[in-house]
């Protein structure tokens, strides 16, 4: 049986949950849809009063008020009509175990210790890097099979472990950006929009799960390294 694929209009107004602020092209990008149906579908969903513009010194299009509610509506129905709830939530348990290893790799890939004191990690010791992409390696192997089995319910999960993968490949090259800096599509990035994409579909507030799951250094629910001063 050929995985789901979401209605454009929804997909739409997911990319614009998952990422908060976008443009056009992003959202495309992010769910897999040419950037001219995405620029027409916001204009039309900008008349039903679902999205709007921002323009100033965060610039993209997000969900209103209406538009959360109507896309956590269409979400529900869309996971209820494929009975694929429990499927998500095995894959979301399963993701929240490799989870603080994840934000353990990247906090130690902006932070590491010299002499017993916490520094920014400057990327002059290959070595050291290299150990941590290992890690983030690993992170993926094990995640592959979770985002395998959400993308033969939900075609949308089938980005993001090919996403990794290239963050990895051009961390490794020398783009160490890849691993952590917000924005671009780097390992950390699409790991927290993996999240958040879970947590949205179950309808799972994060500062609720954060709450329940508190106690690690960056706490596992959080999807956040902590970053160098």
């Amino acid at each position: 049986m050929p995985s789901h694929r979401s209605d454009p209009r929804l997909l739409v107004l997911h990319g614009l949950r998952i990422k908060g602020t976008a443009e056009a092209a992003s959202v495309a990008a992010a769910v897999g849809l040419p950037a001219v149906q995405v620029a027409r579908l916001l204009d039309q969903l900008a008349a039903a009063g679902l999205v709007a513009r921002t323009d100033g010194l965060l610039t993209g299009w997000s969900l209103t008020r209406a538009g959360r509610a109507e896309h956590s509506r269409a979400l529900r129905a869309e996971l209820d009509s494929l009975a694929a709830r429990p499927t998500v939530e095995a894959a979301y348990r399963r993701f929240l175990d490799m989870n603080p290893g994840v934000l353990d790799a990247c906090s130690r890939w902006q932070v590491r210790e010299r002499r017993g004191r916490p520094v920014r990690n400057d990327h002059d010791d290959h070595r050291y890097d290299e150990r941590v992409l290992r890690e983030l390696d690993g992170a993926l192997a094990g995640v592959r099979p979770t985002s395998d089995r959400l993308a033969s319910v939900l075609d949308r999960f089938s980005a993001y472990a090919p996403q990794l993968e290239t963050a990895l490949g051009r961390a490794r090259a020398g783009e160490t950006d890849y691993v952590t800096k917000p924005v671009i599509p780097s390992f950390h990035t699409v790991w927290f929009e993996m999240h958040e994409d879970l947590l949205v579909t179950l309808d799972i507030d994060r500062s609720s799960e954060e709450s329940r799951t508190r106690g690690s250094t960056s706490g596992p629910g959080s999807s956040r390294p902590r970053r160098a001063m």
